[in-house]
């Protein structure tokens, strides 16, 4: 077709686009072209795209990827427009489908407790567990355990406070296990201690607070030295932290006012997790509920 070449000329030459991503183009066109069939360009209207898209819907894409399609074809409707006198473009207004939102994944409790039981006497092993129980005990973000302070820490009362996102400060509780592990590093903290940083609850060993890039390949090397082949990340002990809480006591607000969350929305995923947990228990316990 004339005018897809001279838009893929145009999209080389004159917008300076890659080659691949121009391969790109032509492949999101050609996709539409084969959806047209037997309709001409000019006829096209957006009951026919949202055909397409129902389509493609149907065949499994998702909608990230009908998306991309989407724009492909709206790209080139406007080139259309604007140097071949075409009248309207139909993939105007037009929306992809809404992917399913993924379910964070989370440690099972087995799995979280083998890697927080971690044992050393070292320093780096003390700084490491303090880190890990921290976060399966509180739920913190990454940047949270990062920014922490000496100051935020009440372990007489087992609390942490926490500068979240938006500047929101919250408390916090601490487990046993983190106030023990916490106080285990704090101990042999202080002579690591150099003109850098002094107030960082967390230092590396040139006493300069650690990055949060540090933190997360300390968490995957302890994940593997336990044995969890899972790529184990601070957002995965977070996400723990938090369906782990809700198995346990079901109670939405309050893992809401932990985690930090504006809306109770965000923390609802969690619900999600919680269900599959119980659509196991029950798929393995009912006797009805067995496959024969």
């Amino acid at each position: 077709m004339d005018a897809l070449q001279r838009y893929l000329e145009y999209l080389q030459f004159e917008r300076g686009l890659s080659l691949l991503t121009v391969k790109n183009y032509q492949r999101d066109l050609a996709l539409l072209f084969e959806l047209q069939s037997e309709l001409a360009l000019d006829t096209l209207q957006p009951s026919h795209i949202r055909r397409f898209i129902a389509i493609l819907h149907g065949r499994g894409l998702s909608g990230k990827t009908i998306a991309r399609h989407l724009s492909g074809w709206r790209g080139f409707f406007d080139f259309l427009i604007k140097y071949h006198g075409a009248a309207s473009n139909p993939c105007h207004d037009m929306r992809a489908p809404k992917s399913p939102k993924a379910l964070p994944k989370a440690l099972a409790i087995d799995q979280a407790v083998q890697l927080v039981d971690m044992e050393g006497e070292d320093v780096l092993a003390l700084r490491d567990k303090a880190i890990l129980e921290l976060f399966y005990s509180s739920g913190l973000r990454l940047s949270e355990v990062t920014g922490l302070n000496i100051s935020d820490l009440n372990l007489n009362e087992g609390t942490v406070q926490v500068l979240g996102k938006g500047n929101k400060s919250r408390i916090v509780p601490m487990g046993k296990h983190a106030i023990d592990a916490m106080r285990a590093w704090l101990e042999v903290r202080q002579p690591a201690i150099s003109s850098h940083d002094d107030q960082a609850v967390f230092l590396n060993r040139n006493g300069q607070r650690m990055s949060g890039r540090a933190i997360q390949y300390r968490i995957k090397q302890w994940a593997l030295k336990r044995g969890i082949s899972s790529n184990v990340h601070p957002h995965m002990l977070r996400h723990s932290f938090a369906s782990h809480v809700l198995q346990s006591s079901g109670d939405l607000r309050a893992v809401q006012e932990m985690l930090g969350h504006a809306n109770i929305s965000t923390t609802q995923v969690y619900t999600h997790l919680d269900f599959q947990h119980l659509a196991k228990v029950y798929d393995a316990a009912h006797p009805r509920a067995r496959k024969k």
